[in-house]
Parts: structure tokens; sequence; C-alpha cells
């Protein structure tokens, strides 16, 4: 078919046109493009990571319910009087100079036994004179919330709540605190997030405390992460303050909040949207929802974390508190405040507000002003231009370089807007609009070019399935046989006492049975979307991940040695009918960075793996006989497939390596493991647990159960041998719990 050069320009004027239409109504808010979204959310949380000061916050402690607050001081919630006792601690003997408590009291403290001894003076024992005199003496003693309210009388403490955005069953618990302000009048209040219920502190002590802030966040990205959060929540028509809006307002004195808006930008919809709160001199730059970018200082620890038992006992550094602003909160994992955020996976919910409010006071706040919406659109129209009037003109090693300055000017201006002037604008849209549009160019200018896909794709023949080379020749990846890294999975399968096994049969005989192994095995790795490296003898050694990208190359390894074991008992049945020896296999699995590509010399090429973790993954297959289990993975392994059950065998270093490492033993997907697999596991990581805590005897006790429940199980066995030697030879307090393998 002949295309004229009339024809290209015009079906390349529209699809510029329309894929550019398509960014801007995404841009605009018109049409939510999520892959696009994706993007922003990930350049926004690598700009932040490789920015953030990483340096600790002097201003601020964290008083943290700890798992060691929780081990020394029981389970939480804690009595009033405790906390009380605490509240005062704070003050009088570390003089901290403002408290906050990011949980909420939302129930009554019963367990002084007040409402007891009153329903006895009311009933069997009310004409007890002796009793009800007695009963007037210690109720001050017995009532623990009237303790912790009066603890919290005349000092600058500000309590949590939280809301939420349904109407819950019981939609008002507690009382809240004082509003900042009446919504009817403020254009901007129904922008505002909306709260439907809420569960606030009792009475008595949000009247006793100073001030209160609700601690949750209902702007969460679709993704889970928290990268902003409102400073502002309307509820009935009134305004209320976030928990670290209300800490830097008490810290100044309680003053009154102004509210900013768009009016400068034009007589349009801009005008009714919240652009910035303004507190004293302070300038505090949010969007037209009242939330504000979370600023970020670096990961977990950008502020001293003192426990709370230390505090408690008074044991803790009183430098490290005194003119501190506190804010109570928690990082055990069973109290469920862990966050997920752009600098850390696992963070705990109370250091989110602490940089909220170390931001406030260094007014170190990242902005998307109103009017940065048309700065971005106008951006996205200059680059369907220079895709349309400037590429097409120019040659293509020119428009190549063109192409690069455009991209690099682009992402270096949005590094400088975010990082001179606090500004957050569109990244990930500009860009992937200016590599479509140039994709466009390079499509019509190329148009034939698409041939070498399946050549490629035949380059690869001779190493994967047909079904690979087939995906492979209808992707858009590009494919080549030269070295590079990348994460992926290992897998390494020996048939056990082969030696043994081959000095008993003829030749012939032999080569039918390795056939008959590898042949199956192969077919499993075929199918599992693996790629044969090659063959040693009787064992295989295959990868996941390559030449393909595959994001779940280490589940589709984990799942594809299951299948091999299960097959395996096919394989043993067949075997007995010929009178050939059972045979056994072990697997070994590992994940991480590997070279890959077309390796070799000028006689002779392979493509392969290789690395320290193609080497780990070997030795893992050797520790296979040494515990008695079939299959063992790395925890990389067990970390990138995570819907497998796994079972933890030991901390171990394998020769050559310095660092441990855990190693598990993959069990079944999550639906095939039974309840009493599940009970089992619990109790082994109860004894590894009492085991590397060198608790000998209570480790030796769980590992004898399971011994006695499960004696085919060398696991076991092998934990009772190491603790009898350590009970006579004891390892010492810098022990780390692993074991040293020295073979291979």
């Amino acid at each position: 078919m002949k295309f004229t050069t009339k024809w290209l320009k015009s079906y390349r004027f529209l699809a510029c046109t329309l894929v550019t239409l398509l960014f801007i109504a995404h841009t605009a808010h018109w049409l939510y493009i999520p892959t696009l979204q994706r993007m922003e959310n990930i350049l926004y949380d690598l700009r932040l990571r490789t920015t953030v000061v990483n340096t600790v916050d002097p201003r601020i402690v964290i008083i943290d319910i700890d798992e060691e607050s929780l081990a020394k001081e029981g389970r939480w919630p804690w009595r009033r009087d405790k906390l009380a006792y605490l509240v005062d601690m704070l003050f009088d003997y570390y003089n901290i100079k403002l408290l906050g408590f990011d949980v909420v009291f939302s129930e009554p403290d019963t367990s002084g036994g007040v409402e007891l001894l009153e329903k006895l003076a009311s009933g069997p024992l009310q004409k007890d004179a002796d009793f009800l005199l007695a009963l007037e003496t210690v109720r001050p003693q017995l009532s623990y919330d009237d303790m912790f309210a009066k603890s919290l009388e005349t000092r600058p403490v500000v309590l949590g709540y939280f809301t939420s955005h349904i109407t819950e069953k019981t939609p008002e618990i507690g009382i809240l605190p004082r509003p900042l302000a009446a919504a009817d009048g403020l254009p901007f209040s129904s922008l505002l997030f909306k709260g439907k219920s809420y569960a606030a502190n009792l009475a008595k002590l949000q009247t006793a405390a100073m001030s209160g802030g609700f601690f949750n966040n209902p702007n969460v990205d679709e993704d889970g992460v928290y990268r902003r959060l409102p400073l502002l929540m309307n509820y009935n028509n009134r305004l209320y303050e976030a928990l670290s809006l209300a800490l830097f307002r008490t810290l100044l004195g309680m003053p009154e909040i102004k509210f900013v808006t768009g009016e400068h930008y034009g007589k349009n919809n801009y005008d009714s949207r919240l652009e910035a709160l303004e507190i004293e001199n302070f300038h505090i730059p949010v969007d037209e929802s009242g939330a504000l970018l979370v600023p970020y200082r670096g990961r977990q620890g950008s502020f001293t974390y003192i426990s709370a038992t230390d505090v408690l006992n008074g044991v803790a550094d009183v430098e490290k508190l005194k003119d501190k602003i506190v804010i109570v909160g928690t990082s055990a994992a069973g109290l469920l405040d862990l966050r997920v955020t752009p600098v850390q996976n696992i963070y705990a919910g109370v250091e989110v507000h602490a940089n909220i409010l170390s931001g406030l006071l260094d007014q170190a706040i990242k902005s998307r002003p109103n009017y940065i919406l048309a700065a971005e659109l106008a951006e996205l129209l200059l680059i369907c231009l220079a895709a349309i009037f400037v590429f097409p003109r120019l040659p293509a090693l020119l428009s190549a370089v063109v192409f690069g300055i455009l991209l690099v000017s682009g992402i270096a201006f949005n590094f400088y807007c975010w990082a001179i002037w606090n500004i957050d604008t569109l990244l990930a849209t500009p860009i992937t609009l200016l590599i479509a549009l140039y994709g466009i160019q390079l499509f019509f200018g190329f148009f034939f070019e698409s041939r070498k896909k399946k050549q490629m794709g035949n380059m690869f023949g001779q190493y994967i399935p047909p079904e690979l080379v087939e995906q492979m020749s209808q992707s858009d990846e590009e494919f080549s046989l030269k070295g590079e890294s990348r994460e992926m999975t290992v897998l390494f399968s020996d048939v056990r006492g082969f030696t043994t096994i081959s000095e008993g049969m003829e030749p012939q005989e032999l080569c039918e049975l390795i056939n008959g192994i590898l042949t199956p095995v192969t077919s499993v790795i075929h199918e599992s979307k693996g790629t044969i490296d090659k063959y040693i003898g009787d064992a295989i050694m295959a990868f996941w991940g390559a030449p393909m990208h595959n994001p779940q190359h280490a589940a589709y390894a984990v799942k594809a040695g299951l299948t091999i074991l299960q097959t395996l008992t096919s394989i043993q049945q067949e075997f007995k009918a010929k009178g050939w020896p059972e045979i056994d296999i072990g697997i070994g699995l590992n994940t991480g960075k590997m070279s890959v590509g077309n390796m070799g010399s000028q006689f002779r090429m392979a493509y392969t793996v290789m690395g320290d973790a193609v080497n780990l993954g070997s030795r893992l297959e050797g520790l296979t006989k040494q515990y008695g289990v079939k299959m063992i993975v790395s925890e990389s392994t067990l970390q990138a497939a995570p819907e497998f059950v796994y079972r933890e065998l030991d901390k171990v270093r394998v020769k050559g390596k310095n660092k441990p490492i855990t190693i598990y033993e993959p069990l079944g997907a999550m639906e095939d493991v039974s309840s009493e697999q599940m009970r089992i596991l619990d109790l082994l990581n109860q004894g590894l647990h009492g085991y590397r805590q060198q608790q000998w005897a209570s480790a030796q006790i769980i590992f004898e159960q399971l011994a006695k429940q499960h004696p085919d199980d060398r696991l076991y066995s092998i934990y009772l041998k190491r603790i009898a030697y350590y009970l006579e030879s004891p390892p010492g307090t810098d022990w780390d719990g692993a074991f040293t393998h020295t073979s291979k």
C-alpha cells in the first residue's frame, strides 16, 4: 500500500492533536487517566526523596507507645491515672513546652471500680455510714478520668480525635473542641472535606485540654500513600482544625486564622477557592480542599523518639525533653498507626503530624497554587506545537537531540520550581506527552520498522519456549542480547544422590532416566514463563524476568518450584514401575540483581545470568539436604512473592557470604495451606523467637513438642541439638542468631 506525504501529514497532525487533548482533559480534571496519576505520584515521591533534608529536628520529640512500653506497662489502653502521671512527669519533671496526643480517649475508664462502689452505695450499703464515708475518701483516687482531666488543666495540651466521611452507627462519640469558625459565609467551605461522624474525647478531658485536632487523613491517595493531609474539616457547617495545626496555634498562643482565597487571579471559579492560611506572620499554602503537601524531613526517625515507659519511670534524658514540643503516639504494629508514605512504606502516623508541625515552623511547605493549572495547560500546548511543526522539519538525529534537550529542560525546570520556589507542578504528564508525540513522529517516519520485533523474537528462540517467543514478537518492549542488570529470580534444581544412582545403571538406561526427569521439569518451567539457562548433568538452572520483563518473576518461580515437587510424585511412580531407583529433588530459589545477556567466547555464546544473587540460589539448593526439605527460598524471594505461605527455616551465613540471610520453605498458596499447618507455623515462630532471644528453656519445650508431633521433620531435631550445645556453651551477648554453613 502506498502512503502519500499528504496522508501522513494529516494523520500525524490528527494523532498529535487527539493525544494532546486527552492529556489536557486529564490535567484540567475533565477526564481521569489512572496511569498518568500513578506516574505523577511516583515522580512526586522521587522528587521528595531526593530533596529531603534527612536531619533530626531537635524541637519536636515523640513519646512513643512502643513495643517496649506495652511489654513493661501493659497492653493499650492504659489506665488514665497512668496517663495523668505521664502528663505530670512531662510538665513538672521534664519541663516540656507543649504536649499533643495522637490518640483518642473516647470511652470512660471504669477500671477504678467507682461505678461498682456507687452502685453498692445506692443499693445494699446505702445505710452503711462507714462505707459511704470510705467511698467519699477513695473516690478521687479511683476516678481515673478525673485525675487525667486534672492533669490537663491549665497546661498547653492538645488532644486528638478522628472523623469519618460516612455516618457510623454512633455518629458522635465524645465532644469536639471549639471550632475555628462557622462555615456559613465562607465560599470555599463546600470544597473542604465534610465529616459525617466522629469519635472524639470525653467531655471532661476535652474541656480540660487547651485545644484539639483531628488526626485522620481523608485525603489518602488512591495508592494508599500519605502525600497530603487536610488542615481543615467541615462538620455541621463548622470548621475544625487538624492536630498539627492545633499544636501550631497553641504554640503561638491561639491566634486567629486568616483564610486566603484566589481572588487575585481573575473573576472566575478560582475566586472562591482556598489558597492559603495566614497565622500571624506565617503563610501556610493549601489546596482548594484545605490540604497541604506533607513536608517530610526524611525516613522515620527524623525526630527524637523516647519510649513512654522511660518517661513514666523517669529514666529518660531530661535535656532531650526540656522546652520541647512533645507528641504522644505509637509505633507499635499492633496499635495500627503505621502508614505508607513517599519516604518509607512503614511509617509511624504520629511522625506525619510531627513533620507537618516542623514544616509549619520552618515555612518549608510545598504548594500547588491555583494559577499553576493555566501554566501547565500552556506547557502541554507548547509541546504539541513543537511536535507538529518542529520535529517533522528536522533530520532524525537532530530531532532526537531537540527531543532530549526539551526533555531535560522540562525536568530541570520542574526541579527548579520544586527546590527553589517550593512549587509542585506536574512532571509525568508533560514528559509523557512529549514522549508520546515524539513516538508518533517516529511511527510515521519509520512505519515499516515494525518487522524488527519478529527478528528479535527469533534471536531468543533457542533459549525460551515458543509461546514466549510469540509473546515477544507481539510486545512493544525492546529486547537485546547485550548484557544488562535486572531484578530477577533464579532456580537451581538437582537430583539428590545422583552419583550413587548412576553407578548401578547402564549408560543407555541412565540416559533415559535423566530424560525422564528433565523433560517434565523443563515443561513446568516453560509453562511458568521461565527461561532454561542450562542443564548441568542431572541439574537444571533456570531464571525468570528476562528476556521479557516480568514484575511477578518471583511468584512464577515459586509456583514453578512447587509444581515441580508435585510432578516429582508422578515421576517416582513411573520409575518404580520400571524398576528404577527412587529419586528425590532439591530446589533453591533466590531473587535479586543479576547480570543477564549473551556471554561466552568468540567460539561459543550463551544467554545466561551471573552474579552474587545467582550464586546464592545455588547455595540454597545445597542447603535443602542440610534441613531435610525439598525447596528453599531466600527472604528476598519471599518479599517479592508474598502470596505464598512460607515456613521459616533458619538465619544462616552461606559459604562465601558474611551477611546472614533468612531462609524459608514454601508450603503453597495461601488458600492451599490448612489451619493446622498455620498453627504449626505459629508455634515454630514462637520457638524461633525464643531461640534467637537465647531463651533456651522455652524454645526447647516448643521444639520438643514439634518434634514429638512430627518425628520425621529434621528441622526440629536440628534446633534441639543446637539448643543442647548452647546450654553447655552459650553464644554470648553479641550473637545474632545466625548459623554459619561452611560447605556449599
